[in-house]
């Protein structure tokens, strides 16, 4: 078959799949890699076995060889050791960001290198471009609903240079119609959701095994005691379902969403109005900055973020600090900007990077009072 100059990152999917037909039909010399990114406890349903069948049959249809890695112990070291630390602290992760930094566009591209290829491919929806100044651009992907530039923020210039996204220029529906007349095996196979480690088992179930949690009080933001939390891991900033309040004497009937989470204490604070005061912010500052390009455009500049994935465009003004920390004030205010999760920067269609949420400005909800547990206040 010769040496493939280009190792596609298969991953049982209908968009790996189309990846890998639409290089192979450009003629570049290809092969498929299979990444095993996580060791299964055996407890959920990760769908590993499926995808890794699927993978070999959709690379017999095209003819290529595919290879196998299991990147699964980088994976707990790099990705999922963060991501309990994280809710141990109270913040909600994003690791599909840190799973593509450091398992798909690194330890990935060297196994493709040990292969003997120059490039990657993955079924990415994002595009790259060279900029006229001679850096490479990680551009959106022309179905702003596919849109993965969002997780992908953090990739950099020698990254972009050995990364090909053929499906940058793709709609969706025209992927899944293009897999179909082509005959593979995967074109009409559900789209994968969620974090893989998860699968289809519930989420607190799964956290649980790892981050033993306490039940608790839930509070209003005065301190009122309305309920029981069975722990405060469970639950992030804005979310409305799995509270199970019911109708609280005193206040109207209307849904109760969190406001904020004291992990010392362990008390979850809750508030009624999806848009409540306590849910609001016009400005946050994160941690260290990645910049795709390698450095920001200026230390004071304008531009467009944000703060979870399928968010619309919030035009902001960004500063960047000496230590590469970034204080962001949007021009109107944004609701459940949480941290721990990544604030992405774009100038139209570019993605210029990002960082992690630190902290915000929405006001915090009064301390929790003492308890007979707690020492008297000095």
């Amino acid at each position: 078959m010769g040496t493939a100059r280009t190792i596609v990152g298969m991953s049982g999917g209908v968009d790996s799949s189309v990846a890998a037909l639409r290089l192979q039909a450009s003629g570049e010399p290809i092969a498929g890699l299979f990444m095993q990114n996580w060791a299964d406890d055996g407890s959920g349903e990760c769908r590993a076995e499926d995808d890794r069948r699927d993978a070999v049959a959709v690379c017999g249809r095209l003819g290529i060889r595919i290879h196998f890695r299991d990147f699964s112990s980088h994976y707990w070291a790099d990705v999922f050791e963060h991501f309990l630390s994280e809710y141990a602290a109270g913040r909600t992760p994003n690791p599909d960001v840190l799973c593509n930094r450091e398992v798909k566009f690194k330890h990935f591209l060297d196994a493709a290198r040990d292969l003997g290829a120059e490039y990657i491919a993955t079924g990415h929806y994002a595009r790259v471009r060279r900029h006229d100044s001679g850096h490479l651009m990680l551009l959106r992907a022309v179905d702003r609903n596919k849109d993965q530039s969002y997780f992908l923020h953090q990739l950099g210039q020698a990254q972009l240079a050995s990364t090909r996204f053929p499906l940058g220029d793709m709609l969706k529906s025209d992927v899944r119609a293009l897999a179909a007349s082509s005959g593979l095996p995967t074109a009409a196979k559900k789209d994968s959701t969620g974090i893989c480690f998860i699968g289809e088992r519930d989420f607190r179930e799964f956290l649980g095994r790892y981050l033993p949690a306490q039940p608790g009080p839930i509070r209003t933001p005065d301190g009122v005691e309305i309920g029981t939390h069975p722990g405060v891991f469970y639950f992030t900033l804005g979310q409305r379902e799995g509270l199970n309040i019911g109708g609280v004497r005193g206040f109207a009937q209307a849904p109760w969403y969190v406001v904020a989470k004291d992990v010392e204490r362990n008390v979850l604070f809750v508030d009624q109005g999806i848009d409540s005061r306590w849910l609001m912010s016009t400005g946050l500052t994160t941690g260290d900055a990645h910049w795709v390009a390698g450095s920001p455009p200026s230390v004071d500049f304008a531009c467009t973020a944000q703060t979870r994935y399928r968010q619309h465009d919030q035009p902001c003004r960004v500063q960047v600090g000496d230590n590469g920390t970034l204080q962001v004030r949007f021009d109107t205010r944004q609701r459940a900007v949480t941290p721990g999760q990544s604030l992405v920067l774009y100038d139209g269609d570019t993605c210029l990077g990002g960082a992690v949420i630190a902290a915000t400005d929405a006001p915090l909800p009064i301390p929790v009072p003492p308890t007979s547990k707690d020492p008297p206040a000095a």
